[in-house]
């Protein structure tokens, strides 16, 4: 299957879409942008913007991309869980600039026959976007001090970013990496 375009509208259109956007997320569009009448089962995940991250307090998050392959990327992730997953259509779409604490960073549906496919498809999806989308995460912190986070398993290997591979706490406080050498989160 090809993957859909958005058309002049800004709609999502049905079976495959992954788009970043400088908008909150609306998962109730996702929902519909995926609905079918062919569907037993309808999957939304919300990745929201934590306050706390391993005792640390954050304030927000601020997400940056290199646009069109992150763009590509989605789509064809989109594009391989309908395949993989045997999906009847999929919708993500990606933040990119500053986000709230609460507020939602990314969101993917799915919709498919049976509900297993549809919740296997929109956690691969997950995992597949932190790993292989050039998307960064920066990490604001009530101190005032903020961190570009990468999910670099080389260096969390060598003790460098130890516990943080996933992105799951402050790494390389008050200064800012090199946002070609790995990915976010």
């Amino acid at each position: 299957m090809q993957p859909t375009r958005r058309d002049e509208r800004d709609q999502i259109r049905p079976d495959a879409d992954g788009a970043l956007v400088r908008r909150p997320i609306d998962p109730q569009r996702l929902l519909a942008a995926v609905a079918s009448p062919e569907a037993g089962a309808n999957v939304l995940f919300v990745g929201t913007a934590r306050g706390f991250t391993n005792g640390v307090e954050t304030t927000g998050l601020e997400y940056e991309a290199h646009d069109s392959m992150a763009t590509e990327a989605l789509e064809r992730l989109c594009t391989a869980a309908v395949d993989r997953f045997s999906l009847l259509a999929c919708a993500v779409e990606h933040r990119l600039g500053r986000v709230a604490i609460g507020e939602a960073a990314v969101g993917i549906a799915a919709s498919a026959a049976h509900r297993r496919a549809a919740f296997e498809a929109a956690e691969w999806l997950m995992e597949r976007i932190k790993r292989e989308v050039p998307i960064w995460k920066c990490e604001e912190w009530a101190d005032g001090r903020r961190a570009w986070v990468h999910a670099e398993p080389a260096a969390a290997a060598r003790g460098g970013d130890a516990g943080h591979e996933r992105g799951d706490g402050p790494v390389d406080a008050g200064r800012r990496r090199s946002r070609g050498r790995g990915r976010r989160r």
